[in-house]
């Protein structure tokens, strides 16, 4: 990972920090997760042509404002991926479904929208671009993990965005990774 990487990675850690740090006095953020996720997957939703090998880092803040509903809680969700190596990166803000077990098992699934750095059309022959035909797309994750405690969880993490077909141009882009949770 370059150095300038590096920075922006940890200057956006540390606005999600402050940001949580300022929201959490309010009690707008319950949660705050993080974690690494392999870039453009290839064999899962979107089975075109991969970006590259690059890996991004996931930042996320759950929000308090709740609904509950079919036996779980719907909550707002805000977050970025971040990718290394020239991949393309995304900012998302979703609708997400969280249903927890007693035995603290959780499953998460949520639908949004997402704006993104990447290319739009096909502009080359070139296996590393990917034309993923807007800058809006949906944003789709899925999350199946566990909670040891009343504010630690570690989770399997993916997210898939696409235009879902309104575009000639629609190859869609899939991550899957591992992220780290802490509730308020």
């Amino acid at each position: 990972m370059s150095h300038r990487i590096a920075w922006r990675l940890l200057a956006c850690l540390a606005l999600v920090s402050v940001w949580a740090g300022v929201s959490r006095a309010e009690g707008l953020v319950r949660e705050i997760k993080g974690g690494i996720l392999a870039h453009d997957v290839t064999s899962m939703w979107s089975g075109f042509r991969t970006e590259n090998d690059a890996v991004a880092v996931n930042i996320e803040a759950l929000l308090s404002p709740s609904l509950r509903i079919l036996g779980g809680t719907i909550r707002p969700a805000i977050g970025a991926s971040i990718a290394t190596e020239g991949g393309t990166s995304n900012a998302y803000l979703d609708a997400r479904w969280e249903f927890e077990t007693p035995t603290g098992i959780f499953f998460s699934l949520g639908l949004g929208g997402t704006v993104h750095n990447g290319e739009t059309k096909l502009r080359t022959f070139d296996q590393t671009d990917k034309a993923l035909g807007s800058r809006l797309l949906f944003h789709i994750p899925l999350e199946i993990g566990y909670r040891f405690d009343r504010h630690s969880s570690l989770s399997v993490y993916f997210e898939h965005m696409s235009n879902a077909g309104t575009r000639d141009q629609n190859e869609g882009l899939d991550r899957l990774g591992v992220r780290y949770g802490y509730r308020f």
